[in-house]
């Protein structure tokens, strides 16, 4: 079967780590064939000193040197653990730090109409909780190390009661390492409903907090709280279930240890009591040793669940165009098939009319690469926009969309999107072209208040022209504005668009805008709609005001 998304990307990660994984490998085998041989040695050098005391021959007992013995493999096992311990989780952490962004950016690349499956809650369940099963996987990736280090000095201590003891210990290890494995798949179906309850959880939370003004308006809060309770108590089922799978490999360990010292002291007895304690305890440890092979057993359920998961955002990011077309840097003109009109030139005023759902917004995000392109569609300098780049196409465009995101901080954070090297002087200037330099001059802090989460501190209008300076301070060619002004009153609409024509009367910018409004239909000079034919263009233009022309110009 051919790896997934995921998989491939683990192994390209890998190879940036591959020192520190090699290092935890050995290192886990230090501290299983350290812990087998330090019970081993200690049982052996107790019941050896007693039966010396017993016998009276403790003078000729040298005891001085398994007690080094002993004090070395306890520094050694400690040191082993701690090396252990710090490289493969230092592996596992740089790893899936070049995996986050990654996803993210999977998510962010994708078609909106993919990308709306996800959920904010459901997306943070998948970048975090995820992604954490994932890392915790990669850090035991010295289990089977571990298990070997165990295995190896098991059998070599208990030998020396015998070859019969070896065997028997050898067994009831790859006894306990199969029933774990019979167990694990047991667990795979409590682990993925886990992982789906926990999202579904994040998602209600996200949700209802989001829309928690409308429920105290509507008094739908207990209805709230029931379905929150509902899938809360979805999730902590699936998580007992999965708890109660796990305790059954807690008590397959416990017995296997048991077992394997009960056997081992047995079949040693012959060999005398000393090395009977030597194989006994050799035994137990070789077992204890297969624990972190055994406890990533357990995990590969949700592993597995995660890991589909994961590819299943990995799968959506959109392929990049096949071939790379080099457009010229100045302002390209645009075609569209669907407006029925000659192309704009760099510096034109394009109003996009036509109904609501008709796919204006679709083709504003056609032209960033946000769905998938048709040959012969659209057309950027003379290029078919299917043989360019989306990294060459969002540079051409500069984006305020109906409804603009932003992120939970300051003023400033939300500009510096668009120019993280920009100085305040610009950011100034931009607020002012979009009619909010006073709104954020009022603000305690100014570029730097505190406008909370999605800007819950401004209003719906003041958003908008946030989003709309954002957009001001990129110097792509061409503004991409969708419903611009919606929401403002007719005195701040005006003073915008007033604003507008004087900052791409110095830019040069171009603007295509998806608009209702008839202010905006005015301040352009050229009027498309959406997927009429150059007829319906010219009769729906002559009924616009003067100012607005048809879309052949």
């Amino acid at each position: 079967m051919m790896p997934g998304p995921l998989a491939r990307l683990l192994a390209i990660a890998a190879r940036g780590h591959a020192r520190n994984l090699r290092y935890a490998a050995a290192c886990g085998f230090a501290v299983a064939a350290a812990t087998v041989l330090l019970l081993g040695l200690s049982g052996w050098f107790l019941t050896a000193a007693a039966l010396a005391a017993v016998t009276g021959a403790a003078h000729v007992f040298n005891y001085m040197l398994p007690a080094v013995g002993i004090r070395l493999l306890a520094i050694v096992r400690t040191g082993a653990r701690y090396g252990e311990r710090l490289s493969a989780h230092d592996a596992a952490l740089g790893m899936l730090a070049e995996i986050r962004p990654a996803l993210f950016g999977a998510i962010a690349a994708t078609a909106p109409g993919h990308a709306v499956r996800f959920s904010t809650g459901e997306a943070s369940a998948r970048l975090v909780q995820d992604v954490a099963v994932v890392e915790a996987a990669v850090a035991r990736r010295s289990a089977r190390w571990a298990l070997g280090g165990a295995v190896s000095c098991s059998a070599l201590l208990a030998v020396l009661g015998g070859p019969g003891v070896m065997v028997a210990v050898a067994g009831v290890i790859a006894a306990t390492v199969g029933a774990a494995t019979l167990l694990a798949w047991r667990m795979r179906f409590p682990a993925r409903v886990a992982l789906e309850a926990n999202g579904v959880l994040k998602e209600r939370l996200a949700d209802y907090g989001a829309a928690a003004p409308e429920l105290r308006c509507y008094a739908l809060e207990a209805r709230a709280v029931a379905d929150i309770e509902r899938a809360s108590a979805a999730l902590a089922t699936a998580q007992l279930a999965g708890a109660d799978a796990a305790s059954w490999l807690d008590l397959l360990q416990a017995t296997a240890i048991a077992v394997a010292a009960g056997v081992a002291f047995t079949l040693a007895i012959p060999a005398g009591a000393s090395i009977a304690a030597l194989a006994a305890l050799a035994a137990a440890m070789g077992v204890d040793g297969a624990a972190p092979l055994i406890r990533d057993i357990a995990q590969r359920a949700s592993v597995a669940a995660a890991t589909a998961r994961l590819d299943a955002i990995l799968a959506l990011q959109p392929a990049l165009a096949a071939a790379v077309v080099d457009l010229s840097p100045t302002a390209p003109t645009l075609w569209f098939r669907a407006l029925a009109a000659a192309p704009f030139e760099p510096g034109d005023r394009v109003a996009i009319l036509g109904p609501s759902g008709c796919g204006k917004t679709s083709l504003i995000e056609t032209l960033l690469a946000l769905r998938p392109v048709e040959r012969d569609g659209i057309r950027i300098g003379g290029v078919d926009i299917a043989d360019i780049t989306p990294a060459r196409l969002r540079s051409l465009f500069a984006l305020a969309p109906q409804d603009a995101t932003l992120l939970t901080g300051t003023v400033r954070d939300n500009l510096l999107l668009a120019d993280p090297e920009a100085e305040d002087s610009r950011l100034w200037q931009a607020l002012h072209d979009a009619a909010l330099d006073d709104r954020v001059a009022a603000l305690p802090g100014g570029l730097d208040g505190w406008i909370g989460e999605n800007g819950a501190r401004l209003s719906g209008g003041e958003r908008r022209r946030l989003s709309l300076a954002r957009a001001f301070l990129s110097r792509a060619a061409w503004l991409l504005l969708d419903e611009p002004t919606e929401g403002l009153d007719p005195a701040t609409e005006r003073r915008v668009l007033d604003r507008l024509g004087a900052r791409i009367a110095t830019t040069g910018q171009g603007v295509l805008t998806v608009t209702h409004s008839r202010q905006v239909r005015a301040f352009c000079s050229t009027i498309a709609h959406y997927g009429a034919e150059q007829r319906g263009n010219q009769e729906l233009a002559s009924s616009l005001p003067p100012r607005a022309a048809t879309a052949t110009r």
